[in-house]
């Protein structure tokens, strides 16, 4: 009796060690995966330059993650979530916390804050995954799929707007989330960002700022600064020359 209870703690200990093993090896294969991708672009990219980089064989990814539309895929998906593994949108803790915040102007301010972040990480990677699709099929099929689950996930921030009664009347609900997922996409925060070189803060600052405008019921204002004015960029700027 008791040397079959060492045996089954033995076996649990042993498939707890391999999983966590087997975590720690995809992660590195992910990590690796993402500074090629980035640096090398996804078709010049090998899973052989790839393994080599990870220390791992070529069979080892496949098993662990997959081929290179899967790495790409899971790079997304693990950027969404901010986290090691894919966790979906309503599971994420800041989706959470923002549709549990009973305020809706500071709601908005939350969301932009989360939808900054969120960017930051998916940006880089969705760049190279775009450059790729017009040559990959399965690639194509991950943007559009990634695309309509993101007007879903806009649709559904909209309709808790709506459901507190704090959408403004003049616009409708369809409308209001195709303007939220357009700005709140990586192309427009690479326009912004990379392209125009706005800091972070200032993006996030000025998605607040015209989400309130744009879809929330004006409140009154109170005395002094109002905290609905975006900052200003108080950057020093080369004059445009003639």
């Amino acid at each position: 009796m008791a040397g079959s209870v060492k045996a089954s703690t033995r076996r649990r200990y042993d498939a707890s060690a391999r999983q966590a093993s087997a975590q720690k090896t995809r992660r590195r294969i992910l990590a690796v995966a993402g500074r090629l991708f980035l640096k090398e672009g996804y078709t010049a990219t090998t899973m052989a330059m790839i393994a080599e980089a990870a220390q791992v064989s070529i069979e080892t990814i496949y098993l662990s993650v997959g081929g290179k539309p899967s790495l790409v895929r899971y790079l997304v998906e693990t950027a969404l979530s901010g986290a090691d593994e894919p966790v979906p949108p309503l599971e994420r803790e800041g989706v959470r916390e923002i549709r549990a915040e009973p305020d809706t102007h500071r709601k908005v301010q939350m969301f932009a804050h989360m939808v900054r972040l969120l960017l930051e990480r998916v940006a880089p990677i969705w760049q190279v995954m775009l450059e790729a699709a017009p040559e990959d099929a399965e690639l194509r099929s991950l943007v559009i799929e990634l695309k309509e689950r993101h007007v879903g996930s806009m649709r559904s921030v909209i309709d808790d707007l709506a459901g507190a009664g704090q959408l403004r009347p003049e616009i409708s609900k369809e409308a209001a989330a195709d303007v939220l997922w357009a700005m709140n996409s990586p192309e427009f925060y690479r326009l912004l960002v990379t392209v125009r070189g706005w800091s972070g803060e200032r993006f996030e600052t000025w998605l607040a700022y015209a989400w309130r405008r744009i879809f929330l019921p004006d409140r009154p204002a109170s005395k002094g600064r109002s905290r609905n004015r975006p900052v200003r960029d108080t950057r020093r700027r080369p004059r445009d020359r003639a």
